[in-house]
């Protein structure tokens, strides 16, 4: 795919918001016990997300992504998988109610360890010590012992990946997923939220519509994709020697893949031109996203875009656009121009959550549900002027009755934050606020649909 590419040539370029481990040879026996472990995916499953994608880059689907900001070791229980992957599920069925269109869905989940941090050290009470860089480097508790880097803990990112894509794939082909079940999907404490009502008249009208189906032949039995759903995975590639591990040839085309997850994103701090992560990501057969924040320039982007896509394949490149609400406006048109201009087929993704993170008067960050809804709409507002589709969305959320983002339907208030704040990095979406998101980003879509259909 690349010329003069090895898994390994990364190895030469800078690295940045990585960890330094103190003890090389204990890095190189898990890099060594990772590279004989088996593939969590196939390169098959990229390949098949990767033509969902140029759907989608095509304006016939819709891309959801999300999951939570970071995985943790000691939250890892099957019914936190559960629930947000149901979460996801509504989501998505209420998109494709509204739009009449396909939706892609991929979880931040079964390997969103490692996080980029914005200085390597932390200062608490005078104490300097490493800055928690996720749990498959170090531990979040502030001691020595537990911030030091530890390569051990990239094994027991592998064992817990494995285990959630195990339960992903059941819950996605084995009968969770079934339309017949869209009522099961709603959590109970989501019932106070006036979104949940509307969600279950949706629910009833899909039933009615399966009960005509099911008396003109037509069945979970006749027709798979009313019994299950194609559901992919994704994270931030930041810990490289993991990725290298994980990267396998595959036997059919002698094309690489990065078999940690089916896609892989290079963050906004480490999509600088040379890196070591894009050196690395421009090697590998999986779909790729690409964080673009108020500091990318166009000509930066499309250096970037001939370096990782040379060949323009449609479903390649995914970019997600990380502004804020009151820049995304003034930021984002030169992007789209330029990418237009050029006639790269890529996929536009919202990610609504980093550029509106802000610090309560309590000390808790969070982010406002109105900042994350007007960035949102003005993600839309730009791709309606310029011309483009807004394809997608990219959001940290979870299916735990969690108060971290301040606002929406239920008005979680800054006291409020309090109550139930458990995130391990920023804050997220509850199931009860990425519902409504759901809601209030299809009524967006179907107004960009309508301005597309009219123009065509």
């Amino acid at each position: 795919m690349a010329a003069k590419w090895t898994p390994d040539s990364w190895r030469a370029h800078k690295g940045i918001q990585m960890p330094a481990y103190r003890n090389a040879e204990a890095l190189a026996a898990v890099e060594a016990q990772l590279g004989q472990f088996p593939p969590l995916v196939f390169a098959g499953e990229a390949r098949n997300l990767k033509a969902d994608l140029a759907k989608v880059a095509a304006g016939e689907s819709f891309l959801l992504q999300g999951g939570d900001c970071a995985e943790s070791f000691a939250e890892f229980h099957p019914n936190n998988i559960r629930d947000t992957f149901r979460v996801l599920l509504q989501m998505a069925v209420v998109l494709t109610f509204a739009s009449k269109l396909p939706v892609v869905k991929v979880g931040r989940m079964a390997g969103q360890f490692a996080k980029p941090r914005s200085a390597d050290t932390e200062v608490i009470d005078g104490v300097e010590l490493p800055s928690y860089r996720g749990d498959n480097v170090n531990d979040i508790a502030f001691t020595a012992q537990g911030r030091e880097p530890d390569p051990q803990r990239m094994v027991q990112a592998y064992n817990q990946s494995a285990a959630t894509l195990n339960l992903l794939r059941a819950f996605s082909t084995g009968g969770y997923a079934s339309l017949d079940r869209v009522h099961g999907w709603m959590l109970d404490f989501m019932g106070r939220s006036p979104w949940a009502a509307k969600f279950e008249q949706m629910a009833d009208q899909i039933g009615q519509a399966l009960d005509f189906m099911r008396a003109c032949g037509l069945s979970a039995e006749t027709v798979p994709q009313l019994g299950g759903t194609s559901f992919y995975t994704s994270h931030e590639a930041l810990l490289l020697p993991f990725e290298q591990a994980l990267t396998r040839q595959d036997s059919l085309t002698g094309d690489w893949y990065d078999t940690s997850a089916h896609m892989l994103w290079i963050g906004d701090r480490t999509r600088f031109e040379g890196s070591a992560h894009v050196e690395y990501l421009r090697g590998i057969g999986n779909p790729i996203g690409l964080k673009c924040g108020p500091s990318l320039e166009p000509d930066a982007l499309l250096r970037l875009l001939d370096t990782l896509n040379p060949a323009r394949e449609a479903g390649r490149i995914t970019l997600i656009t990380r502004y804020g609400h009151d820049k995304i406006e003034a930021g984002l048109p030169k992007l789209v121009r330029a990418v237009l201009r050029e006639g790269h087929p890529v996929i536009w993704s919202c990610d609504p959550m980093h550029g509106n993170v802000v610090k309560a008067a309590n000390g808790y960050k969070t982010r406002p549900f109105d900042r994350i809804l007007a960035e949102v709409r003005g993600f839309f507002a730009v791709h309606r002027a310029e011309g483009s589709f807004g394809g997608g969305i990219h959001a940290e959320m979870t299916g735990q009755n969690v108060t971290e983002c301040t606002g929406g339907a239920i008005a979680i208030t800054d006291e409020g934050l309090a109550d139930r704040y458990h995130t391990h990095c920023d804050p997220r979406l509850n199931a009860a606020q990425s519902l409504e998101l759901a809601f209030l980003l299809a009524e967006m879509l179907n107004e960009e649909l309508k301005e597309r259909r009219a123009a065509a």
